[in-house]
């Protein structure tokens, strides 16, 4: 099993070196003209400049010549010069990984912070009554669905702007620190305090929980074991988060002008300078193959001898009823949503008024125009069709696919793999082999979103696995399949599909990023990741233009979890699970 998971590592890291080796040859613009342009603006691009400059950086050689030179060096710690500035790339990349490590140490000391916050009710609760339901759902949906640089924007706006409390840009000093970690912690640790706080009521539905507190035993203590059941079903997206906050926190490295890794990839994407660009996409894979192996081991050290000797209960969540003001405010949000959405449809999303430019909310535009004096509400009805549609396709796909990649056996090497690619990268790759376009935005989004769901699936399927109920199911024999079908799955779909509604917003905002990088749907089409980034910076003049699209991100958030509770509680939650030394039993809570 060890050597399974070490080669489908091993091929998974050779996979994604070679598609970005063979970047400058998929994308559709000569990277000899680009190095040209970045290094001799003023020198005319002539068949003889191109050749000497494809001779030196051994283009001319072929995407083998120049992939195989590479990894040679490569092995030997030698990563080559960068094609646009000269420099040596080891320097460069080392320095941006150490800026990028310190900012996500302390984002993810805020992140758990805060996903401990949104437990603490729960686990308050549970620890007395052993049955409880999951408290953080909205709020964790909505801090999860708000974009990461809007964050950093308001922030910077508030704090460092007008207060002066911490400076605006720059790096070096702990007061540089806390606001771009601040701004990337909120979203990471709603969605894992969300996850988290998911899974809690199953473990105080427990025998062993139930026992604990009618016997008196402290509730901290029962909250401790609680939080240590359930861990391990939410720790791979902890490794995740790490790669995430090191690689993809682009938006707010350059908002505040931190020279970190996610940047120097961007950069280096855009540019096309390979050498740079295979280096950061090198650090990145390593760090998540060490950041999938700490999580992994972590969590067989915290499930114990269980999970090996088929003694571990099913962590079921009870059936809880959805409540009265749960189903009215999914209601109130779909019919405020879908309100908005028609009004902004019966508008010109297109229509440019000079003499209304930033204009505040009135009678001729509810909520205000943006720079170019188009109008705000038109241009959120007319984005809604292609940024929600969009989303919900491609959260569709990726937890298709990251369901069935979860179940594959030696998968997880392939997954830490993916997780670590930088999005953009992929952007680039799929756009120069297809051209950019909202499809291909899609597929690059689909590339690399499936990976936290099926680390997310595989962590409970090794848990599921481990019950009581499933080892007598075979011993009475059943197939795999209807092992698989009847007690497996069950106890990981809820779970998953609940991740994935959480992750939607999410998408919706990466699908615009890619857009207004130009990878995706043309301008001047309407998208909401278009619109925030478009309008960021009037955001203090003009609050309203920035403030639309981020409010339309949040109740969509808000308005799936919600869905996601009401269809949840109305379907069959109740499974099969054991007592330590009791027979097998149907649970229906």
């Amino acid at each position: 099993m060890r050597l399974r998971g070490f080669a489908g590592r091993a091929v998974a890291l050779l996979a994604v070196v070679l598609a970005v080796g063979l970047l400058p040859w998929l994308t559709r613009n000569d990277p000899a003209l680009t190095i040209l342009h970045a290094r001799y603006a003023d020198r005319p691009p002539t068949p003889e400049t191109l050749a000497a400059i494809r001779a030196e950086t051994g283009l001319d050689g072929g995407p083998l010549h120049v992939l195989g030179g590479w990894l040679g060096a490569a092995l030997r710690g030698d990563f080559g010069v960068s094609w646009v500035s000269g420099a040596p790339v080891g320097p460069d990349v080392t320095g941006a990984l150490g800026v990028s490590l310190s900012l996500m140490g302390c984002s993810l000391l805020v992140a758990v912070v805060l996903a401990g916050l949104l437990c603490l009710r729960t686990l308050r609760l549970g620890a007395r009554r052993g049955l409880v339901r999951a408290r953080a759902g909205v709020v964790g949906a909505v801090l999860a669905a708000l974009p990461e640089f809007l964050i950093a924007a308001v922030l910077a706006t508030v704090f460092a702007v007008q207060l002066g409390w911490f400076p605006a840009v720059g790096w070096g000093t702990f007061a540089a620190v806390v606001l771009p970690a601040v701004a990337m912690g909120i979203p990471a640790g709603a969605l894992l305090g969300r996850l988290l706080d998911d899974a809690l009521p199953g473990a105080f539905a427990e025998p062993w929980a139930r026992a604990a507190a009618a016997g008196g035993i402290p509730g901290a203590r029962v909250a401790l074991h609680a939080l240590r059941r359930t861990l391990p079903g939410v720790l791979p997206q902890f490794g995740f988060v790490v790669v995430g906050l090191t690689g993809g926190a682009v938006a707010v490295e350059t908002l505040f002008a931190i020279p970190g890794l996610g940047g120097t990839a961007l950069a280096a994407a855009l540019a096309q300078d390979l050498p740079v660009l295979q280096a950061s996409v090198l650090v990145l894979l390593l760090l998540g193959v060490a950041a999938g192996l700490a999580v992994r081991g972590l969590g067989r050290l915290l499930l114990g001898p269980a999970l090996r000797d088929g003694a571990l209960p099913t962590l079921v969540r009870p059936r809880l009823e959805a409540g009265r003001a749960v189903r009215w405010g999914a209601v109130l949000v779909t019919v405020v949503f879908v309100g908005v959405v028609v009004a902004g449809l019966l508008r010109d999303p297109y229509a440019i008024d000079v003499t209304a430019r930033l204009a505040g909310p009135g009678a001729g535009h509810p909520l205000g125009t943006d720079s170019l004096g188009r109008d705000t509400l038109a241009r959120l009805g007319h984005g809604a069709g292609r940024t929600v549609l969009a989303a919900l396709a491609v959260s569709v796909v990726t937890l298709v696919v990251g369901v069935l990649v979860g179940l594959l056996p030696g998968a997880g090497g392939f997954t830490e793999m993916v997780n670590a690619l930088p999005a953009i990268v992929a952007g680039l790759v799929v756009a120069g082999v297809a051209g950019p376009g909202a499809v291909a935005a899609a597929v690059a989004v689909s590339v690399v979103a499936w990976a936290p769901l099926a680390a997310h699936t595989r962590a409970l399927y090794e848990q599921e696995r481990a019950a009581p109920h499933v080892a007598a199911a075979r011993a009475l024999g059943a197939g795999r399949g209807w092992v698989l079908r009847r007690h497996v799955l069950p106890g990981v779909l809820p779970g998953v599909v609940r991740h994935a509604v959480l992750r939607i917003p999410a998408l919706a905002l990466a699908l615009a990023s890619l857009s207004f990088l130009g990878l995706g749907a043309a301008p001047p089409a309407p998208e909401w990741g278009r619109m925030l980034a478009e309008n960021l910076p009037y955001a203090e003049r003009a609050p309203w233009s920035v403030l639309a699209p981020a409010a339309a991100l949040v109740v969509l958030g808000v308005g799936a979890v919600l869905w996601a509770a009401v269809a949840g509680a109305a379907g069959r939650r109740g499974r099969l699970s054991t007592a330590v030394d009791k027979d097998l039993v149907e649970v229906r809570a």
